[in-house]
């Protein structure tokens, strides 16, 4: 797990899109925690129901590649807890240089495309009649965002320093997603190639959104492709009203002339000098 800041023990901020993304994950592990120790069979109906199977998703459980990294095995804890310091370390360096909806479009998107990448593993596995699976086939944590973050670090800031913990050795960041890429591409050789496959297709959805993310934010190219509409819409029922009012008008005996976008054309008519 890499380290950085200023100090190889500092922390980065606790806030925004980290601490968000944090208690929601805290949140979801404990409730499943609470929930296994009230109701055994609740606790696995619930689990199932929230992980991630290419199986389950193709059979109507479209919810799962939104809910599935915040499922976090409560028997699990030291993995768990890895988990979320990765993810507080990533995405609060990351919120030191990028706004709160950044952050967020990236882990979502890595998410994503984690959960997009075992579906398509289990697809080409079913069409080879072939187990490429492995034996970890319905996904959980929140690994493909956290690749996905590192990829965005490697690719942004790649001259960064990091210690590797618990050892005191820096290495730069691109360094360290190549080492992490793979260790994650000799596991496809594994058991664990679900996992190893949905982590590479994380990185790959963080780095596909780095490249091509807008500067500015998904959340304001969404708000000006929204005013956008609404200012089009406006326009148009203002285009439909200036010509019901020249037909109006008309039938009065008068001429009036709007022009493209529904504004009145100046003219030096009597007609306009008598109403003015």
């Amino acid at each position: 797990m890499p380290r950085f800041g200023s100090s190889p023990l500092a922390f980065p901020d606790f806030k925004g899109a980290t601490r968000r993304l944090i208690f929601a994950n805290l949140a979801a592990y404990f409730a499943l925690l609470l929930l296994r120790l009230a109701s055994s069979s609740g606790f696995e109906g619930v689990f199932r129901a929230l992980w991630f199977d290419p199986a389950w998703f193709l059979h109507g459980a479209l919810w799962q590649p939104l809910t599935y990294s915040f499922v976090h095995d409560p028997s699990s804890i030291l993995g768990t807890l890895l988990e979320l310091l990765s993810l507080w370390f990533l995405a609060g360096f990351l919120e030191g240089f990028h706004d709160a909806s950044w952050v967020t479009w990236l882990y979502a998107i890595s998410v994503f495309g984690a959960a997009l990448a075992a579906l398509a593993l289990y697809a080409i596995s079913s069409a080879m009649g072939s187990s490429l699976l492995g034996s970890s086939v319905p996904l959980t944590g929140c690994l493909g965002g956290i690749f996905g973050m590192l990829v965005a670090i490697g690719f942004l800031y790649g001259d960064m320093q990091f210690m590797l913990f618990p050892l005191p050795i820096g290495i730069k960041a691109r360094y360290l997603v190549i080492i992490y890429a793979l260790v994650a591409f000799a596991m496809l050789f594994g058991q664990s190639r679900m996992v190893a496959f949905s982590e590479l297709g994380g990185g790959l959805a963080g780095l596909l959104f780095v490249r091509m993310a807008p500067r500015r934010g998904l959340s304001f190219v969404v708000s000006e492709s929204w005013y956008s509409v609404r200012n089009r819409y406006y326009r148009w029922k203002r285009r439909r009203a200036a010509r019901k009012f020249e037909v109006y008008m008309r039938s009065q005996g008068r001429t009036v002339h709007f022009d493209g976008q529904g504004r009145i054309i100046d003219d030096d008519s009597e007609d306009k000098k008598r109403w003015n």
